[in-house]
């Protein structure tokens, strides 16, 4: 789940812990052009203080205005629309013909939402059942398939870390692109059996595995919703890590370096068992060109390009470095570090 969702569980229970009663948005469907995806959450708290978003602002002041008139009385779950008509598309500042369907639901189960966080914070992928009609929740193990569903009897929405991202190697650039991964709703696990590097790994909820590279990505059993990316710049690491990740379904697997260490990569691939057309899926130099120099900056580059390609977004494959247009083919890399 987004990350920014994920908090807004936690405060909600919080704002519970404290004595206020708390009521839960969650974007069922959308029609048009939408600022915020099925699946997003907002929870209000009886003041009307808020958490989370599901709109650019609009729907959020008028759902805040009627917590506090006590016009929003939700003893039950309910379901509500907002920017049916041109005219209430206007008044809450949904692009023109956007509308949003939204459940709304009192907190009062504190038990079931707090088995939940505790499932996801254990890494466990949990499907909620809301039935509208009685009130009535379940939580069940979901798969990394399963999608918000709304029937207009139950809704089901899929709560923890749907996508995976593998870092080899624990230095300093690794813990940039940990720190971002976790932020876009990635489970986060960090290989080095270098004591050096593993010793002073220290980016709170990520996994770090002390397994040589290959052993790791064998045993992880990388999917479509997995990505890897090695950035030791020690062929002896990277290599192995990249020998079965390429050989998996991971929609991404990528490897830091120049684009001559990346050509000298790819021959050495070649000598093993991999085919031409598996290596031709490995992305490096890694990273979008954005002219980034700084670790926190070709950590943006490549987490950039990771999300390009989760999304189905086509790379572009002419980009600036210094200000000057290049070719893909350029000997220029702005990872060439």
């Amino acid at each position: 789940m987004d990350s920014v969702d994920l908090q807004v569980l936690k405060t909600s229970l919080e704002w519970r812990s404290e004595g206020h009663d708390v009521i839960l948005g969650t974007i069922v469907q959308t029609w048009g052009s939408s600022p915020r995806p099925p699946g997003a959450m907002l929870a209000i708290r009886d003041d009307g203080l808020v958490s989370g978003s599901i709109s650019g602002g609009c729907i959020e002041d008028d759902m805040i205005n009627k917590v506090r008139d006590r016009s929003l009385e939700v003893d039950k779950p309910s379901v509500v629309t907002y920017g049916i008509s041109k005219e209430e598309a206007n008044r809450f500042g949904l692009p023109c013909g956007g509308t949003l369907q939204v459940v709304l639901e009192k907190i009062s189960d504190d038990q079931s939402f707090r088995e939940l966080l505790d499932r996801v914070e254990r890494h466990e992928l949990v499907c909620r059942s809301l039935v509208i009609t009685t009130g009535d929740v379940a939580l069940s193990q979901a798969l990394s398939t399963d999608e918000l569903s709304f029937d207009g009897e139950t809704l089901r929405c899929v709560y923890g870390p749907r996508w995976r991202l593998i870092i080899i190697g624990a230095g300093q650039l690794s813990t940039y692109v940990a720190q971002m991964a976790k932020a876009l709703d990635y489970h986060v696990i960090v290989c080095d059996p270098r004591a050096e590097y593993a010793d002073t790994w220290d980016v709170p909820g990520t996994v770090l595995s002390r397994e040589m590279p290959d052993d790791l990505v064998v045993a992880l059993k990388l999917d479509a919703h997995s990505a890897v990316v090695a950035v030791t710049h020690d062929p002896k690491l990277d290599d192995l890590a990249l020998l079965e990740a390429l050989k998996s379904p991971s929609f991404y697997v990528g490897a830091l370096g120049s684009r001559l260490n990346s050509q000298n990569r790819r021959e050495r691939l070649l000598l093993f068992d991999l085919s031409e057309s598996e290596i031709n899926l490995l992305h490096g130099p890694v990273g979008l060109r954005i002219g980034s120099k700084t670790p926190p900056e070709i950590a943006v580059s490549i987490l950039a390009e990771i999300t390009a390609v989760r999304h189905g977004v086509e790379l572009d494959t002419v980009g600036l470095v210094d200000g000057k247009e290049v070719s893909a083919d350029a000997s220029t890399s702005v990872c060439a570090v």
